[in-house]
């Protein structure tokens, strides 16, 4: 450890040196983010976990993240992009099967990616359908 020097004056005015340890502890509680804590919280993010969820994978409480975030606006940044990664997964097991022409996911990903032509949709009639226009659209 270093030391500083301080120069300050007694009651006569004359100067005194006081020498400081340069305290490598800044006091407190120690850090519950650990190098294994950020490693678990990351594992869980990867997997696609809430921010809740990868706290409980992690043995910390939801606080601790949030104040680190606070502190690390990288670990956030990083943090998003690690919840992408599950979704990118996804994405190419889809589009793996699709280029293998997988029939049941082409449906199943022209039901919900061009709704309005592929969805499947039941139409209900309430009243008299001659006297009565309403009709009620039912879209899985």
């Amino acid at each position: 450890m270093r030391k500083m020097e301080k120069k300050s004056k007694n009651k006569n005015g004359k100067e005194k040196k006081k020498t400081a340890k340069k305290s490598e502890n800044k006091g407190g509680r120690p850090t519950k983010m650990t190098p294994e804590t950020l490693a678990k919280l990351e594992q869980a993010f990867s997997l696609g976990c809430s921010d809740l969820e990868a706290c409980i994978f992690a043995d910390i409480h939801p606080t601790v993240l949030y104040r680190f975030q606070e502190k690390n606006p990288e670990f956030r940044e990083r943090k998003e992009m690690l919840k992408q990664k599950l979704v990118l997964k996804a994405r190419t097991v889809v589009a793996e099967a699709l280029k293998n022409k997988d029939e049941n996911t082409a449906k199943w990903y022209l039901e919900r990616k061009a709704r309005d032509e592929f969805a499947a949709k039941q139409e209900v009639a309430v009243g008299n359908l001659e006297s009565s226009p309403f009709k009620i659209e039912i879209v899985d």
